[in-house]
């Protein structure tokens, strides 16, 4: 029977490796060692725990049941070893982290930029990457370390994931200066319908949204004529064109060369939260950032 006397402790980072890439010579790379080194590492890993753990698959290896019931203890196991090693206290000032922080292009420039500023300010030498919240399982890519935090939605939040409600938004309607809807005071419902819109559409093609699940509650409907798949390109479209959109408030703040009104109708807005895994849950580093990013939005 192994037992903690006679395992070396390297061959866990090593199995949590295998387990992620479910490839020798992925893991290989990932450890910085070469293919040779890494199959006599799982050979001894094999003979520590009496078990296969990897099968060959026709796409790579397969995790036996043993490997995967092993898979989420030893990810705490070393997410608590890393903490243990970690220094006691945490000088932002000195600090050299790197974070990565998943978002949408939305929360990039309603998160992102003021938490940006902070951060230079307060740790100067700490690196940011952002990176899309799209694509592969937010889960996963915070579980294995691939990013730190996610800006999502409580209903995108997966389980099991730790979370902190940042903030609130709205909607509001905005169109460009001199647009002829813009030289009223107030948008009437009836004048918001006639207008031609564009939506954000993030899957890409989609001409109905929120609003118009609002509007059709009310019997009316609008004329979607553009929809696009990023926030950040709407403000130019906006600006060279008579079209409007209902977008986040905190997108809207600030920007030139746009009337900002009040929608004529109730709009359900929704909740931003920071999402993060156990794994850096108490480590003085990520709590420090965690806490600044909901003190800065």
């Amino acid at each position: 029977m192994t037992s903690l006397k006679n395992l070396d402790l390297n061959l866990l980072k090593a199995l949590d490796a295998l387990l992620d890439e479910r490839s020798v010579t992925r893991a290989a790379v990932r450890l910085n060692l070469t293919q040779p080194a890494m199959s006599g590492v799982l050979t001894r890993l094999r003979d520590s725990l009496d078990d296969p753990l990897f099968v060959r698959a026709q796409r790579g290896m397969v995790p036996t049941a043993r490997a995967l019931a092993l898979a989420a203890p030893l990810k705490q196991v070393l997410a608590d070893i890393e903490t243990l090693l970690q220094p006691a206290a945490f000088d932002p000032a000195s600090a050299s982290l790197t974070l990565a922080i998943a978002a949408t292009d939305y929360a990039l420039r309603a998160v992102a930029v003021p938490y940006l500023a902070a951060l230079k300010e307060a740790a100067p030498n700490m690196r940011v990457a952002l990176v899309p919240v799209q694509g592969e399982d937010i889960l996963a890519r915070l579980e294995r370390g691939a990013i730190d935090l996610a800006l999502v939605t409580p209903e995108t939040t997966p389980p099991g994931l730790h979370a902190r409600r940042l903030f609130d938004e709205r909607y509001v309607c905005v169109m460009r200066h001199g647009h002829p809807a813009a030289r009223e005071a107030v948008l009437t419902l009836d004048a918001f319908c006639a207008l031609d819109h564009a939506l954000v559409s993030y899957e890409g093609g989609e001409f109905a949204g929120v609003t118009d699940a609002a509007l059709a509650q009310l019997g009316r409907s609008r004329r979607v004529k553009l929809s696009v798949a990023s926030f950040l390109v709407l403000p130019e479209i906006l600006r060279s064109s008579d079209l409007a959109a209902v977008v986040p408030a905190r997108l809207a703040a600030g920007v030139d060369g746009l009337a900002v009104f009040e929608p004529p109708l109730a709009i359900p807005g929704f909740t931003k939260v920071v999402a993060w895994h156990e794994r850096t849950h108490r480590s003085a580093a990520h709590q420090w950032a965690r806490e600044l990013l909901s003190r800065v939005v």
